[in-house]
């Protein structure tokens, strides 16, 4: 009876193995064990070399040397699944690890292997051993099975330490522009798109343009706003903004659910160079006086004066405004004044909604410059993509690819150095798309971030629960339609929640945080100066030595929610609000206005880009706001196996799809919908 359920299982595991990839036997004899090999689907990753295998159980005793070969087939390719039937390899004890490794033979081919499984005959278990990494020739790889565990208890402490000071020759830090965060020095060849053409901004606009039927624009004027809204009729589609851009509904609605949701706060008293007085606004608050209006919170304001004096590329000029809104009986936010200049004087007006209409439609316009040009430099550009970045390279630089917290995080990395390889290039350079679609251009873009970098936190803005509280945002009741807290909240803690179950399966006692060097190592390098080789990264849990989970927890979750989350919402909405120009300029021509004159439908053309300008912006953020991995949770590459890491992960994606379905929910009572931050359409990393 053994051997025919021996036979039974020899069967089921060979033919469930056949049908996932390619299967060899070369040799005559009885099958001890079966071996897949996930060959990386990365550029350069194949190779033609010789490979061989050994199994190690849990009492010492080793395999001999297994050629894995098949004769009639290019083996390890990238991409490929190989699969392979070991005879003469019976081990007798439980499967402890297994070495890996090339012979010298086509020396200058790389290998990047995915993941090993080992199918012992007659042994229902699974063994599997994700290697992620290159397998260099005349190098053997010692894997236990998981490959994920604390430094303290690595069994080949010797490989671990020269593998990880191989990824710190790779990811080196470099600060492109000074008062920055640091960003690579030059991109590994690990993090490269595996398919360049997919990730090319430059070739997917000519794409874009040539399928489109605006390949005659030109460098005229609009002629009317109709002319410049017949544009997008069977071209790109018409952006959400386009059909409510004149509406002070949606001027409030982009403070909450635009592409830049994270500066409006309460206003608890009017700022000193604010002109706003008692008899502007109270016709505008249903009643209330000015007074009864702030302690009732039914005020809030966005702050932008930082701008002031910020140089921009051609010295073009930015406005740095205040904006006051109102919460009205409709529980909506809207506008009851903007102030474009921080010191108040008779050429610097307090703009209304009873002012002359077009009036302040430009006054909206030279508000939504400043806002959009602070929203790209730092909502979008520094606060996701260049933070991230640093936490990436460090990470790299100082945890190894066998440590649990590594695990954790690397879904979350996935192509965000390549892509912010290529925005330098492409986006950011001299000449590009910022210096010629966007007022402040890159040297406006760069000063902006200046002067916000040095104050972010990483407990405090990048924290959300605590970023709420501190713009005095977080209270439901005050303002009750603010998509982007409502929807981004459930995921933060869902997030926290994830992290947590894998952090305190991994840290049950405050020994094993303080013993792990490598945790601790990349705890400091986030928080040391610059100068010092470090990222430079103000409040971090702990500053710098972790002593707790709990500080372990906040600062995964803070990194995780800014590649997913933080990012999703900078950066998905960018169509819909900057592609119709006068709904949310990037660039206007002409001076803002001094005064209160009564403007006409001609100055609001003339103020707005041309048509081939309009085209670029259009464009390229139909790009940007293209989803390039997948939704959140539902990971491009797997890197947790481990029971307790899979286990955490499967509760987290159904934690997921429950707040999407609320999410969807929530989305059909709004006015105006906000999709961005479904988990369904949040993808894992930033790769846009």
């Amino acid at each position: 009876r053994g051997l025919i359920e021996s036979s039974l299982h020899e069967r089921r595991t060979l033919t469930r193995l056949t049908k996932m990839g390619s299967s060899c036997s070369s040799e005559l004899g009885t099958i001890d064990a079966v071996v897949t090999v996930r060959t990386g689907d990365v550029k350069g990753g194949g190779m033609d070399g010789n490979v061989f295998i050994a199994l190690h159980d849990i009492k010492g005793n080793r395999t001999r040397d297994i050629q894995l070969d098949c004769k009639w087939k290019n083996d390890f390719e990238a991409g490929n699944l190989d699969t392979f039937k070991i005879r003469d390899a019976k081990i007798d004890y439980d499967l402890k690890e297994i070495e890996i490794w090339r012979d010298n033979s086509m020396k200058a081919d790389d290998w990047f292997v995915e993941v090993i499984t080992v199918d012992i005959v007659g042994d229902p278990t699974k063994f599997v051993f994700p290697v992620q990494r290159w397998v260099n020739a005349g190098e053997k790889l010692f894997l236990t099975q998981y490959d994920s565990c604390l430094p303290q208890f690595e069994t080949h402490p010797d490989q671990r330490t020269r593998l990880l000071n191989g990824k710190r020759q790779l990811y080196q830090y470099q600060q492109n522009v000074e008062g920055l965060p640091v960003q690579i020095k030059e991109l590994p060849r690990d993090e490269q798109f595996s398919n360049d053409y997919r990730h090319d901004i430059m070739k997917k606009k000519m794409t874009l343009i040539a399928q489109s039927k605006i390949v005659n624009i030109t460098s005229d004027k609009w002629q009317s706003l109709e002319d410049l809204k017949n544009v997008y009729k069977n071209n790109l589609g018409p952006p959400k903004g386009m059909n409510y851009w004149q509406d002070d509904l949606n001027f409030g609605e982009q403070r909450v659910m635009g592409c830049n949701p994270t500066i409006v706060q309460l206003c608890k008293e009017i700022p000193e160079n604010f002109g706003v007085t008692a008899e502007m606004v109270e016709p505008l608050l249903e009643g209330l006086s000015l007074q009864e209006a702030l302690e009732a919170k039914r005020l809030y304001m966005v702050d932008l004066t930082l701008l002031e004096g910020i140089e921009c590329t051609e010295s073009r000029l930015l406005s740095a405004p205040y904006a006051l809104l109102f919460v009205n009986k409709e529980k909506d936010l809207m506008p009851v004044a903007i102030q474009l200049f921080p010191t108040k004087g008779p050429d610097n007006p307090v703009f209304l909604p009873s002012d002359p209409p077009y009036t302040w439609m430009i006054a909206k316009m030279w508000y939504n410059m400043a806002d959009c040009s602070y929203h790209q430099s730092c909502t979008h550009l520094a606060l996701t993509h260049l933070i991230a970045e640093s936490c990436v390279i460090c990470t790299h630089r100082q945890l190894s690819a066998s440590h649990p917290m590594f695990r954790l995080m690397a879904p979350h990395f996935l192509y965000l150095i390549a892509i912010n390889t290529l925005a330098l290039q492409r986006l950011v350079c001299p000449g590009g798309w910022i210096d010629k679609t966007m007022q402040m251009g890159r040297v406006g873009l760069f000063n902006i971030v200046k002067k916000v970098w040095g104050d972010w936190r990483l407990d405090v803005q990048g924290t959300l629960p605590t970023e709420l509280e501190n713009r005095g945002v977080e209270d439901a009741n005050a303002l009750p339609n603010y998509p982007y807290r409502d929807d981004a909240l459930p995921i933060w803690h869902a997030i926290n929640r994830y992290v947590r179950t894998v952090v305190e399966a991994h840290y049950d006692v405050p020994a094993k945080i303080t013993d792990d060097k490598e945790l601790q190592a990349w705890a400091r390098e986030l928080v040391t100066p610059l100068d010092e080789g470090g990222c430079a990264i103000k409040g971090v849990a702990g500053g710098g030595k972790f002593e707790t989970a709990d500080e372990i927890v906040a600062t995964i979750t803070s990194i995780m929610f800014i590649c997913s989350v933080g990012h999703a919402a900078a950066n998905f909405a960018q169509y819909d609000e900057y592609a119709f120009p006068p709904n949310y300029p990037a660039f206007l021509h002409g001076d803002p206005p001094k005064n209160k004159d009564p403007l006409t439908e001609e100055d609001i053309i003339k103020a707005l880009p041309n048509k081939s300008h309009t085209l670029d912006i259009m464009v390229v953020t139909k790009i940007l706001s293209d989803r390039g991995t997948q939704p959140l949770g539902d990971f491009e590459k797997q890197y947790m196996y481990d029971p307790l890491g899979v286990k955490a992960w499967k509760e987290f994606r159904q934690e997921l799809a429950s707040i999407s379905r609320e999410s969807s929910e929530r989305d059909k009572a709004r006015k105006a919908t906000y999709p961005y931050l479904n988990p369904t359409e949040i993808p894992n990393a930033i790769s846009i």
